[in-house]
């Protein structure tokens, strides 16, 4: 080796510091800024400049314009305020992840005068030689030098996952990962000429993709925008064909756009800050921000044993020479990792054991996931010949055992232990002539066999009970034997009720099968870098949801397939950047804690939802019911306001806190909340609707005789209808969390008194702005009567008691013909 570390074969010199400072003063470095998350510019227009901040930003204008600046600041508090929430949420998660990006930012080894330094991709500048190990990026683009070769994944560039060997004069393109090999390379373009720049720039920049929560909530949002614009153009049709005045119009106005429930959007905001807040806390750091959500919906996670399970520090447990002293073997093993230029867990726990000698070798494979094998060639000393050292079923076709070390290597594999064949070849010439594309020499003679322990991590039996308790299936997908990952498995407490197959037998399979095969089997082993990937894809395609946990850059193309990706932080650099959770300190036992975090925001969010659902609905059906009974509009803004932030607005702050993590539901979201929505929606409607027109009708026998309808005074009307609604909506909050047997009926009983003593706090609130004249006024509420509060209340428990009638009695979901509930009938 030479001092900078690098294979004599290629050893190189490479720029000087004067040089390179020289070249970076002339403009060729490679100091270009890549942008890893949004500017601020981004998010103010991304967050301000929406079409529902549109709508709302009008009609705040057209209040002021009418001398009604009371209802245009409070549209302006109520929507921009949550905007503006929405946006320190978002500039303190760009700060963090700017710092995530910093941390995680691939290095670069320059060989500088002839010395091997790890720099900064910035300080790189054009002329530069560069060294490429097994897990490093390629950060500029450039061209192999030297006798060196690699084989470097693609697939980021190309989309296919075959490796590339690279030799001498090949091309090699930023954005690519090193897989197996060494090799030197020269950076022949940097900055914003290399495909880095270039790729960095889109793929790794901050994209706003949709989670499948968010997806769901923006249809709903989008109904109600095509509702709102309905009920405005028939607005303006009234305006047009009756004697309204444009101040009624601007209200009433102001009233449907309520009706969008922008706050969705700001809970949903708040609630994955607060689990990645949470998670951070558990060592669980979050890349991407639809990581939370996918989390809730996990179903399958696939891990590899190495470095997932185990620690992956391996140890030499014995060795048994076959046909040679066991000394002779010890010392073919010793020469054979003291020789190799890349090294990996297995070479350097033989070296722990096996001292040897550095020798010269005339060509090397290193070893490869999709291979299983690495060998080396040595034309003189003792011994000269090609030593191959893998897995004992892919040599065992060059290089047959007899049967009773078949049988022990068998007996050994089930113990747990990692079994590896050293084999043997006279034919040195064989292996340089083949270097480029990889060739086993034919006719093999086994040497002996190796066997390996890899410790259990302490909290692999934890975290396993961990994943069945959130009821996800666990597959483990290993390059090792089938039968070792097995015995581990048992070990780590998977259920002895497992299934192995391996990749060879994978292999045989045509397309179905292969997707039966993976449905049906827990343990793969001997699995090769496409077969895993394939295997995340037809999980994928069974409708499963899948999250994908590895750390070695052969899991890099499954991780890719994966909904969710997970890496360790002691991984490859490859793996880190195309995971969407990284576990910090490879906290493995972390990530139920982790999985439970993302079933409990989706069950926050759900339980919002249901509030936003019941009180949008229930509003747009008095809209049209008032107009068809009486001719008018139940509702003045501030009147909408008020229930809209006692019955809604404040729950929501509380309730994505307090929620417990429950599975996904089935069906989908909105589907999962019909049972609860739909009965309450209604009956809430009628007797809002009911208890408006007694007070309505209240109003007009008190009137004069001959005395125009027109001239009727709504505000108590209006005033008896906004606090049936505000206890209507406070009534909820014990039915989705019941505290006793008594409340259960559109939710399982809970045991949870946060939501009542909610809803009690909440109500008492409410009568101090009853109370309160000059809350009482600003909100445009008249004062009732202690008996016509008394009248209200009591319908309330009535209601209350209705309700929970129909949901146990499933009314609906009889009438409907459907089962609209999440549970099992």
């Amino acid at each position: 080796m030479s001092e900078a570390g690098v294979p004599q074969a290629f050893t190189l010199h490479g720029l000087t510091e004067d040089e390179a400072i020289a070249r970076r003063a002339a403009g060729q470095g490679n100091n270009v800024t890549l942008q890893s998350t949004r500017s601020y510019g981004q998010i103010l227009r991304e967050n301000l400049f929406t079409f529902i901040n549109s709508v709302f930003f009008l009609l705040s204008l057209v209040m002021f314009l009418l001398r009604r600046p009371g209802d245009g600041f409070l549209v302006v508090v109520v929507i921009f305020g949550g905007v503006l929430i929405n946006i320190y949420q978002e500039i303190w998660a760009k700060r963090k992840l700017d710092q995530i990006a910093l941390l995680s930012r691939p290095k670069a080894t320059v060989i500088r005068a002839g010395q091997e330094r790890e720099i900064d991709p910035s300080e790189i500048v054009l002329g530069d030689v560069l060294l490429l190990r097994p897990g490093d990026q390629v950060v500029v683009d450039g061209a192999i030098l030297g006798d060196g070769h690699a084989e470097l994944d693609e697939s980021l560039l190309t989309g296919e996952s075959e490796l590339v060997p690279k030799t001498a004069g090949e091309r090699v393109y930023s954005g690519s990962f090193c897989v197996s090999g060494t090799a030197c390379y020269e950076a022949q373009k940097v900055g914003k000429d290399t495909f880095a720049y270039q790729l960095m720039a889109g793929a790794r920049a901050f994209r706003n993709i949709l989670t499948p929560l968010q997806r769901e909530i923006n249809v709903v949002i989008r109904v109600f925008v095509l509702i709102a614009c309905f009920l405005w153009i028939l607005i303006s049709i009234s305006f047009l064909s009756q004697s309204y005045s444009l101040n009624d119009v601007a209200q009433r106005a102001a009233v449907v756009a309520g009706l969008v429930p922008a706050g969705l959007l700001l809970a949903i905001t708040l609630a994955y800050g607060l689990g990645a807040v949470r998670m951070l806390g558990q060592q669980v750091l979050i890349q991407q921000a639809n990581a939370v959500e996918s989390l809730s919906h996990v179903e399958v996670l696939c891990l590899d044993k190495t470095g997932t399970l185990t620690t992956n520090h391996l140890t030499l447990e014995a060795v048994y020479p076959i046909g040679i002293p066991e000394e002779e073997l010890r010392s073919h093993l010793g020469d054979f990792a003291a020789s190799l230029s890349t090294t990996n867990r297995t070479s350097e726990a033989i070296a722990a054991v096996c001292p040897g000698s550095v020798r010269s070798p005339i060509a090397e494979v290193p070893f490869s996931s999709a291979r299983k094998w690495s060998a080396i060639a040595f034309d003189s000393g003792p011994r000269p010949g090609t030593y191959v050292l893998g897995a004992p079923e892919i040599l065992l076709k060059a290089a047959p055992l007899p049967a009773n070390w078949v049988s022990r290597m068998q007996r050994m594999t089930g113990e747990g232990l990692r079994v590896v064949l050293l084999a043997w070849s006279a034919d040195w010439a064989a292996l340089k002539e083949t270097v480029a594309m990889p060739q086993m020499p034919p006719d093999l003679a086994p040497l002996g066999l190796l066997c390996f322990s890899d410790q259990l991590r302490p909290e692999a039996y934890e975290t396993l009970q961990g994943f069945r308790q959130a009821g996800i299936d666990v597959k483990i997908i290993s390059g090792d034997n089938p039968q070792t990952v097995a015995a581990l498995a048992k070990q780590a407490g998977l259920s002895d009720q497992i299934s192995l197959i391996s990749g060879t037998e994978l292999a045989d399979l045509d397309a179905a099968q292969f997707a039966q095969a993976a449905q049906a089997h827990t343990i793969f082993g001997r699995i090769t870098p496409d077969q895993k990937a394939d295997l995340v894809r037809a999980l994928r395609k069974s409708g499963r949801y899948v999250a994908m946990i590895g750390d070695g850059v052969n899991d890099v193309l499954a991780l890719k397939q994966a909904h969710l990706a997970i890496a360790m932080e002691s991984g490859s650099k490859a793996t880190r950047g195309v995971a969407d959770i990284v576990l910090l300190r490879d906290s493995f036992a972390a990530l139920p804690h982790a999985f439970l975090e993302g079933q409990r925001i989706r069950s926050g969010i759900q339980d919002v939802m249901k509030l936003f659902l019941v009180r949008v609905f229930c509003v747009t059906l008095l809209i049209f019911a008032t107009a068809i009974v009486t001719d008018s509009f139940p509702l003045e803004n501030k009147q909408s306001a008020v229930v809209t932030l006692i019955g809604v607005g404040l729950p929501t702050i509380f309730i994505p806190v307090w929620a417990k993590p429950a599975p996904t539901p089935r069906g989908g979201l909105v589907r999962s909340m019909l049972h609860f929505v739909v009965p309450a929606t209604l009956s809430l409607t009628l007797v809002s609707l009911l208890v408006y027109l007694f007070f309505l009708v209240s109003a007009v026998l008190d009137l004069p005789p001959f005395q125009e309808l027109r001239q009727v005074d709504y505000s108590l009307p209006r005033s008896a209808l906004v606090t049936i609604l505000v206890l209507g909506q406070l009534c909820l909050l014990p039915f989705l969390k019941p505290p006793t047997r008594a409340w259960a009926g559109g939710e399982p009983y809970s045991g949870d008194w946060r939501y009542t003593l909610m809803a009690i706090a909440l109500l008492g609130i409410y009568l101090l702005i009853v109370a309160l004249p000059p809350l009482r006024e600003f909100f445009e509420l008249s004062p009732l009567s202690i008996p016509g509060y008394l009248y209200i209340g009591l319908v309330a428990v009535e209601w209350c008691l209705l309700l929970r009638f129909i949901w146990r009695s499933r009314f609906f979901d009889r009438f409907l013909g459907v089962d609209l509930s999440d549970r099992p009938s």
